[in-house]
């Protein structure tokens, strides 16, 4: 094996080599045609599988309206859309596709720029609001500042402000560990997303082999999400089998939406669901909910 480019620490490989560790059973004996189809916060949908929240997509990815445009894929597809930055008119494009979007903000210093986002949230008719916890701080252990804004931690009560602040469903994101995932329970979150924020800290646990434990410590309280290193509808399987509610999928999409526009964003997270139904029929997994974390070994 070569290791001339291997980088120690590099939290995408050591994820993608646990999820990769992770094998599949069969139960075919009195195996049905599966349902993959979930409703969340009152809305339904055909798929567990639901992009990452993606922001400067026109900047990064030179993709003119690309926001609008994963967001038409997302809809088509029956998938939920999340968003990262981007500004009211950005996001109010999103939702007039008529996809469900939730909107995740940034752990602003300022927390003007927080409220004044929720509002916003509110009044375009998101599905739901959160905030990236991951975001405080930088690698070398001062407040992270993104795009010029400062950043800053955030406490219990914090986060139960920003909660009471909306009637939206609030979401943490960038949970990695029962603590966090017990603390934004108390603060009233009504759903997390386990998350390295695709290696923001080196050394990162993968969100698969510390799920198990979040959902042992809050699963049933509130929907768990899991994101980094989702790249297959097996990845997916994997995920909802150990207790995740749904997954978000990020940059394995965005070579589709560079390429194809909307009708790529479909494509493949449509793609991914067959794979994932293909999975779920070979074990015995009659719909996203009834999957048995038995089927799962480890290599």
């Amino acid at each position: 094996m070569d290791d001339s480019n291997r980088v120690p620490g590099d939290s995408n490989r050591i994820t993608r080599e646990y999820l990769d560790s992770l094998l599949i059973e069969t139960r075919y004996i009195g195996s049905v045609l599966p349902d993959t189809s979930m409703e969340l916060y009152g809305a339904a949908f055909g798929t567990p599988i639901m992009t990452a929240a993606f922001s400067h997509l026109d900047k990064i990815y030179h993709c003119p309206d690309g926001m609008a445009k994963t967001a038409q894929g997302a809809f088509g597809a029956k998938a939920v859309m999340w968003a990262g930055m981007g500004d009211e008119a950005e996001l109010r494009a999103m939702i007039e596709t008529g996809a469900k979007v939730i909107k995740i903000i940034k752990p602003y210093a300022d927390e003007s720029l927080i409220y004044r986002q929720i509002e916003e949230a509110e009044r375009c008719g998101a599905l739901a609001v959160g905030m990236d916890i991951d975001h405080s701080f930088s690698k070398n252990g001062t407040y992270d500042t993104v795009f010029g804004d400062p950043m800053e931690s955030k406490t219990v009560d914090d986060l139960r402000r920003y909660i009471r602040a909306t009637k939206l469903p609030f979401v943490v994101k960038g949970v990695l560990s029962v603590h966090d995932a017990k603390k934004s329970a108390e603060a009233g979150a009504k759903g997390i997303v386990v998350s390295h924020h695709h290696g923001i800290s080196d050394y990162a646990v993968p969100p698969l082999k510390v799920l198990p434990k979040i959902v042992e410590a809050v699963g049933g309280q509130l929907p768990i999400f899991v994101d980094c290193g989702i790249e297959r509808g097996f990845d997916a399987f994997k995920a909802l089998a150990l207790g995740a509610t749904a997954v978000c999928v990020g940059r394995t999409i965005l070579d589709n939406l560079v390429r194809d526009g909307a009708q790529g964003v479909q494509n493949r997270i449509e793609g991914m669901t067959r794979e994932l139904a293909g999975a779920m029929a070979r074990t015995g997994s009659p719909d996203i909910r009834q999957i048995d974390p038995s089927v799962i070994w480890e290599y």
